[in-house]
Parts: C-alpha cells; sequence; structure tokens
C-alpha cells in the first residue's frame, strides 16, 4: 500500500514538473550578447600565446562580458604593438631641425605643430609654463621624440610627460605648480624652507587626454 501511495505521489510529482516546464519561456540571447561572445572566444583565442594572470582573473565570472572585451582587446594591443621612437609614429617622421638654426618665431611655429602632431597620437605634455618656447622645443627634440614606446592603437591609450625637473629637485614643482596643500606639506615632511610661490613664466593651454 505504501509502494503504491509512493508512486502516486511520484507520478503526480512528475505531471507539476512537465507542467512547470511548459510555462517557461526560453530567453532568447540578444543578438548583441551572442556578438559578445563570438568576439570573446575570438580574443582568447589570439590572446593564448600571452596567456598570464592578468587574463586568468577574469575567469572568476564577475566581469560583465563587454566589460571584460573591452580589457582583452586593450591587452590583444599591447601585447601585439611594436615599440618605436615616438617621432616615428607618424609618416613622414616628426624631425626637428637644430634649435641653433631657428628664430625665436621659427622655434615657436615648430614647437606648437608638434605639441599638435603629438596630441593627435595621444601623447601630451605636462608641466612646461616654466620653461621658454626653446627650452622646451629642445626637451622635445631631445627626450620625447626619441622616447621609445609602445605604440598601441587604441583610441583610450595616451602618454603623459612630466616636463618638470626630477623628484630630487623639487624647487621648480614648488614654485610654479603645487598647491597650497602641497606646499605645506613638503615643508613639514621635509623640514626645508620653501621656495616663493611665483607665477609661471611661460603659461600655456596644451592639449589635454579627455581621459
Amino acid at each position: 500500500m505504501e509502494n503504491v501511495q509512493h508512486e502516486a505521489h511520484l507520478v503526480k510529482f512528475a505531471w507539476l514538473f512537465v507542467e512547470g516546464l511548459s510555462n517557461v519561456r526560453i530567453r532568447r540571447p540578444h543578438p548583441d550578447e551572442v556578438d559578445q561572445l563570438l568576439l570573446n572566444a575570438q580574443l582568447r583565442d589570439e590572446l593564448e600565446p600571452y596567456f598570464d594572470e592578468s587574463i586568468a582573473c577574469l575567469d572568476n565570472g564577475r566581469v560583465p562580458l563587454k566589460i571584460e572585451n573591452e580589457f582583452l582587446t586593450a591587452i590583444l594591443a599591447w601585447e601585439r604593438a611594436p615599440i618605436l621612437p615616438l617621432g616615428e609614429w607618424f609618416s613622414p617622421p616628426i624631425e626637428l631641425p637644430n634649435p641653433e638654426s631657428l628664430s625665436d618665431e621659427e622655434i615657436h611655429t615648430r614647437l606648437w605643430d608638434a605639441i599638435q602632431m603629438l596630441a593627435s597620437k595621444g601623447i601630451y605634455l605636462d608641466f612646461t609654463d616654466h620653461l621658454s618656447d626653446r627650452q622646451l622645443y629642445c626637451i622635445v627634440k631631445r627626450d620625447i621624440l626619441t622616447s621609445y614606446e609602445k605604440m598601441v592603437d587604441l583610441p583610450s591609450h595616451s602618454l603623459s610627460f612630466n616636463c618638470a625637473p626630477p623628484d630630487d629637485d623639487p624647487d621648480v614643482w614648488l614654485r610654479y605648480y603645487a598647491s597650497e596643500e602641497e606646499r605645506n606639506g613638503w615643508e613639514e615632511e621635509t623640514g626645508q624652507p620653501l621656495p616663493p610661490l611665483q607665477p609661471s613664466p611661460f603659461p600655456r593651454k596644451l592639449p589635454k587626454s579627455s581621459a
């Protein structure tokens, strides 16, 4: 008798389960989701030779697929990017004449042409307002155009060059760029007297990264 009741309950449960399945609507994936899945498979296949922890960390499934694909695209672009002097990122390459052969007006024109060209590739100059056009021109020619960097072909990728002296010579930064809070913090940390705060002698409105 108990076996009959058990079988009856089992049959009833089975029918209820089947009936429940008939009411379930299977959600079809959105076309964009399919595209993202296909792109993800392609990116992971292309990244297989470069697989490391930065990619393995995505396998926990916590990152939305679209964000994961953006990350994988950036990693792939980085891995494949050639390393070239910045001047050779352009066709034809940026080549600046020796500053001694140029007048101040020519220096100004060529400097701003170079600044605009660099910005078109996401390369920006910071902390230049203490430098004359000729001084900045020399830095661009000597240090920036010759700097070897990965030429990453992504709109979001940018480079910024600090044109102030290095950290072991903070005088320029303290005089022209540091906020009052930063100046006070530096004085408390080092115990050294602060240089006077001065207005920038060569203020410029340079292109800035939108990122």
